[in-house]
């Protein structure tokens, strides 16, 4: 409860709240990594802190990323149904598109990574199809993607694809556009650990990375990799961007967030 005591305030309200979850909730006790190697984790929390983010409020939990596997399969199916069983969506399965409805409005969220344990940003012809059966039943589409390059220098966002530690993390550019151009409404990323920029593409909000939330003792919070924010967006029941309002985060070295008192709020309108 400590974790989103300071900041739990400004994620009131929202129709719909959203975070990428990476980590796992599970008691499988064997992590699937080799973690005496240099720069290889395998995280996890206790099952009962799945209704943590209940309790705040989160309705929607991305699992499509790099740690997801941790601790095997097994952990990630743990994940998945400790999520659901204290009330929060969990969307990050290959192949899965998840139905919400929201003010009487068909929602629908899938998750990607770089990864083919999920659906990966690499495949762009299944990344396209997903979203045009997504579309066939829903109003407006929601695209988590956790990929590109990682740490303080990696804030730029190009046209390319991004290699970190010898693996294609992808191109969030040209992922990110082509989800849109294919009948997506907006697109979240996050992975990088630090913000990136916001793009208005066709009248639908493309965000490439929101950067870190919370880390608790895990994460590193020097410089620009503390810099956090949370993002609240209203669209129409089209899925167009009408407004926007950032709201400025910083994580302390343990990496509990706080509100950015020194830069207010930056407000988005277009």
């Amino acid at each position: 409860r400590q974790l989103c005591q300071n900041i739990k305030s400004s994620l009131q309200g929202a129709d719909i709240l959203f975070s990428n979850f990476e980590s796992t909730m599970t008691n499988y006790p064997r992590p699937a990594k080799d973690t005496s190697r240099s720069m290889v984790f395998a995280f996890r929390n206790p099952p009962s802190y799945a209704s943590l983010f209940k309790e705040v409020g989160f309705d929607v939990l991305s699992v499509a990323n790099n740690h997801s596997f941790d601790f095997s399969p097994a952990g990630f199916e743990d994940t998945m149904k400790n999520i659901e069983k204290a009330g929060v969506k969990a969307v990050g399965k290959k192949n899965q598109i998840l139905y919400m409805n929201v003010k009487g409005v068909p929602v629908a969220f899938i998750g990607f990574s770089y990864l083919n344990h999920h659906n990966s940003l690499n495949n762009l012809p299944d990344a396209k199809a997903l979203v045009g059966e997504a579309k066939k039943n829903a109003e407006i589409v929601v695209i988590s993607v956790h990929a590109g390059a990682e740490g303080s220098s990696a804030t730029r966002v190009r046209n390319r694809a991004e290699m970190f530690y010898g693996e294609n993390r992808g191109n969030k550019v040209l992922f990110a556009r082509t989800m849109i151009d294919s009948g997506a409404d907006m697109v979240l990323g996050h992975g990088p650990h630090v913000p990136r920029a916001i793009e208005l593409y066709k009248g639908k909000l493309i965000a490439y990375s929101l950067g870190n939330f919370i880390g608790y003792r895990t994460l590193s919070t020097v410089g620009n990799l503390g810099e956090s924010l949370i993002l609240e967006v209203k669209l129409d029941a089209e899925g167009n961007f009408m407004t926007g309002k950032i709201i400025p985060v910083q994580l302390d070295r343990r990496g509990i967030p706080y509100p950015d008192r020194g830069y207010g709020l930056s407000l988005i309108h277009i």
